[in-house]
């Protein structure tokens, strides 16, 4: 079903156009000073009103990740490829979401410490989560054109790494505005990777939770309800 490949072209356009929105209005209301130097993200959306909607996005935005990164383990499970590397990944996804979360709710000028813990699990660990799928894409290379898409994959984690880098590296020697210009392009291209599993997501046919409960009374007797959810 062609339609499960929206869910990470949804998540890509609501996390571009969502901290482009946030810049605007911060601008517009003298929030931050573009003339001084190019504001961080996080800068940005430290004030209100545009700090009620950029938590508001980057909240949305980890369930949608974190149910992304679910499918997406699933789905290369059902490809017969049950390995540690795709459990470790599901994990960094899934870190890398609450991070984002983290990052939204616990703005910069207020809780730094907490706020650079969420920078921290967002960006890097989020960089380290699209290292292990352009691995695992090219692993399953045969299939959903993994050779097209892995180069991608390769290419955008390569340049969101050195973004990474040199935004650390501008900060320390107080190059703010430089350090924040890469911070913006390593965000776009996380978002981007996101979008990116929509060519996955177009051979996906639909979706079934099983939750089963188990409850013993006595030794011998068990009684097991199932669930069954389609999607």
């Amino acid at each position: 079903m062609w339609a499960w490949a929206l869910l990470p072209i949804s998540l890509a356009i609501l996390g571009i156009a969502g901290v482009w929105i946030v810049y605007a209005i911060a601008v517009s209301n003298g929030s931050v000073d573009i003339t001084l130097e190019f504001p961080f993200i996080s800068v940005c959306g430290s004030y209100p009103p545009q700090s009620c909607i950029f938590a508001q996005i980057l909240n949305v935005g980890a369930v949608f990740a974190i149910w992304i990164c679910i499918m997406r383990y699933q789905q290369i499970r059902d490809c017969g490829h049950s390995s540690h590397l795709n459990t470790a990944s599901l994990a960094m996804g899934i870190i890398t979401a609450i991070g984002t979360s983290i990052v939204g709710n616990f703005q910069q000028s207020f809780v730094i410490s907490v706020h650079l813990v969420g920078a921290f699990l967002a960006f890097v660990v989020g960089n380290i989560y699209f290292w292990t799928q352009s691995i695992l894409t090219y692993q399953l290379k045969p299939l959903f054109h993994g050779c097209m898409i892995g180069a991608i994959r390769f290419a955008f984690c390569i340049i969101s790494t050195a973004m990474i880098v040199m935004m650390i590296v501008f900060f320390a020697v107080g190059r703010r505005s430089e350090s924040a210009i890469c911070e913006w392009i390593a965000a776009m291209i996380l978002f981007l990777l996101f979008g990116s599993f929509a060519n996955e997501f177009y051979y996906i046919n639909g979706m079934v939770f099983h939750v089963m409960k188990t409850k013993t009374a006595i030794p011998s007797e068990m009684d097991i309800s199932t669930i069954t959810l389609n999607f």
